[in-house]
């Protein structure tokens, strides 16, 4: 197809007329604009773009330099003078400018803008001019031949506007000229630039960022039907390790499809570990849905092939995978589309729930009972059970996590992670801060060691996360701490899916924000598979680290619900329905108990070596006197001398007459 672009004349512009012209793409004909195809964006808010790339004619401070220019940055809780929300300028008047520096030669196609995000200041800008240069000296604005162009900004601060140029426009800079601006404000603005490199095999700055996938993959965002479609193709293409079924609804009868990767899809098989990946419980991080729907076709592809590695993680293992547990919220944003649904939209279910953060909180009640020294007289520290109020009709509780709950309870999790998106980092439990009142305070579990490894396994094995160098995504530099942070240290947030699982199941379940942009643009989803590729395949590794076994009775009867308990670690796990275990551990020397009802306790010593697969460690253990005492009254319906008790009493009687 023929593409018509401007050309820049660096010749002096025609005089100003007098009259300017107000120009809206949305009141444009589809005619106008459907002459070439719009490009993606260039990078401002994937961080592709660097700080560097990035200049203002003026700033009002450090933290809201131009480096802070970028579509739906996000400022701080407290602002100050180094995370602010937008670029805003030293003085409010029609001279000022942001301007980006692509580095080569661009087909700019159009723009993006935002007000300020702030929690305390209203600013947004509400027209601008477009300038561009070759050279960064010498610049045109863009107009209709006769008129410079001025185009509809923003009527609010959060909501993105996205303008399409007339024609494209080929130059290496392009700069932002705010002619008004909210009359209660400042000049501020976040943005983004939609454009298209120029063929330029020569340049080396391209070459050197470039990431290139060679798997064949389906890079593109998928609709809920596509998504179904997609399942069902893979499903088809193996059937022998994949199943497809769902967990239960959505609020608007949506289907929660998970994926089964399994050598036996259906069964749980006694020793094998299950693992589960959840991505999409807030529909407008769609990354990490489209990061699971990129791992289902990758780990078909690749067993199909004869990869070792893959195989190994098949039959070892029973995967599930759950791309997206809120499908309402992502079709709300997937119909806007990834540069204009802003921060928010698409987030919270169709009744308007947070549903990451919508499980009951078992913290307060642990610590509630921890606090009187309760524990584990009259309670136990693991399984604790759910409150009758939050299982009551009238409760706050999302349908997308009542199946949720019921799908970690139905299945012998050991591990998992939820892909979320808008950062770079992984949090591990505790998410709830201990001390009330206190928004973040490091908060740690009982097992803080093995969480610590966990969240490491994935921050460390992607692309970005522990990159030193690495731009920070809005507030706060997590590649200091290792691309990991434990979540009340971050910021408190009670009733979490990651402290449930941790404090109702066996399953230990960590939280991985995959990428600064919750909603990449489809040309972007190549590079974040490769950045997060190897992250997703070691963790999922990590299943097979600690202790597993079985326990049995002497008849070699699997124990269902027996605690196993670790010398030093307050926090027990339970058998599964066949009497088989997992224990996640670090490598060390472990003083292991396993008890049940009925049964003596039986000790051991396990060990934990530092390579990788799980040491077994089964434990064999016998009824107690009392269970069999108890087991015959059952028996003989709780009599076990079949005497009436007048002759019970007469034969006692007449033995103490005869002084026996």
């Amino acid at each position: 197809m023929h593409v018509k672009t401007m050309k820049i004349d660096l010749s002096p512009p025609p005089p100003k007329s007098s009259r300017v012209l107000i120009y809206n793409i949305k009141k444009l004909s589809p005619i106008c604009n459907s002459h070439y195809l719009e490009c993606p964006p260039i990078g401002l808010e994937s961080l592709k773009i660097d700080d560097f790339q990035l200049h203002a004619s003026s700033t009002k401070r450090y933290g809201l330099g131009a480096h802070r220019g970028r579509l739906n940055i996000q400022a701080g809780l407290y602002e100050d003078d180094l995370y602010d929300g937008a670029w805003c300028a030293g003085r409010d008047d029609t001279l000022q400018w942001f301007e980006v520096d692509a580095r080569r030669l661009t087909k700019f196609t159009g723009v993006i803008t935002q007000g300020r995000s702030s929690l305390w200041s209203s600013d947004w800008v509400t027209s601008y001019k477009v300038m561009f240069s070759n050279d960064s000296h010498t610049w045109i604005t863009l107009n209709n031949g006769s008129e410079d162009l001025i185009f509809k900004g923003n009527r609010e601060k959060e909501i993105p506007v996205r303008n399409i140029f007339p024609e494209p426009v080929v130059s290496r800079y392009i700069r932002i000229n705010p002619r008004s601006w909210f009359t209660r404000g400042s000049i501020c603005m976040r943005v983004e630039i939609l454009g298209c490199p120029m063929p330029d095999p020569n340049n080396y700055y391209h070459r050197r960022n470039e990431v290139i996938t060679t798997d064949d993959l389906d890079f593109r965002h998928h609709s809920y039907k596509e998504m179904r479609q997609l399942m069902k193709v893979v499903n088809e293409m193996c059937p022998n390790i994949t199943r497809i079924y769902n967990i239960g609804k959505s609020q608007s009868g949506l289907k929660l499809y998970a994926i089964e990767i399994s050598d036996n899809p259906g069964e749980h098989e006694v020793g094998e570990p299950e693992f589960r990946y959840t991505a999409g419980l807030h529909g407008n991080e769609v990354l990490g849905r489209e990061l699971l729907l990129l791992l289902m076709q990758f780990m078909c592809l690749e067993y199909l092939s004869g990869n070792q590695r893959i195989r190994h993680l098949v039959e070892e293992t029973r995967i599930h995978l759950l791309p997206s547990v809120n499908p309402d919220g992502y079709e709300k944003a997937f119909e806007v589309g990834s540069e204009l649904i802003g921060w928010s939209l698409g987030r919270w279910s169709n009744d308007g729930i947070d549903i990451h953060h919508n499980f009951p909180d078992l913290n307060a009640i642990l610590w509630a009972v921890e606090a009187k020294k309760w524990a584990p007289r009259k309670m136990f520290n693991h399984h604790i059970a759910i409150p009758d109020w939050y299982q009551s009709t009238n409760a706050s509780v999302a349908l997308e996590t009542r199946a949720l709950i019921a799908w970690m309870e139905k299945m012998p999790f050991v591990l998992g992670g939820n892909l979320q998106g808008g950062e770079l980092v992984v949090t591990f439990p505790y998410d709830r801060t201990r001390s009330q009142g206190v928004v973040r305070e490091q908060t740690s579990t009982p097992d803080d060691h093995i969480f610590r490894w966990l969240a490491f396994s994935y921050a460390s094995t992607h692309r970005l996360m522990t990159d030193a160098n690495r731009r920070v995504c809005h507030t706060q530099d997590f590649a200091k701490e290792d691309g990991t942070i434990n979540g009340a240290s971050w910021h408190t947030a009670a009733g979490s899916m990651n402290d449930f699982s941790y404090l109702h199941t066996n399953c230990f379940e960590l939280s991985m924000y995959v990428g600064c942009d919750k909603f990449p643009h489809e040309s972007d989803l190549p590079e974040e598979w490769e950045n997060n590729r190897e992250s997703l395949l070691v963790f999922m590794e990590q299943v097979h680290r600690g202790i597993k076994g079985v326990v049995k009775d002497h008849q070699g009867r699997g124990i269902a619900n027996a605690i196993i308990s670790v010398e030093g670690i307050n926090h027990d796990i339970r058998t599964a329905a066949d009497g088989d275990y997992w224990r996640l551990l670090n490598p060390g020397e472990y003083r292991v108990t396993a008890r049940a009802e009925g049964y003596s306790l039986l000790s051991k010593k396990c060990e934990v070596g530092y390579e990788m697969g799980a040491t077994r460690c089964d434990f064999t253990i016998g009824r107690t006197n009392m269970s069999r005492i108890k087991e015959i009254m059952e028996k003989f319906k709780k009599q076990p001398i079949k005497l009436p008790m007048r002759q019970l009493a007469a034969r006692g009687s007449r033995r103490r007459r005869l002084g026996t």
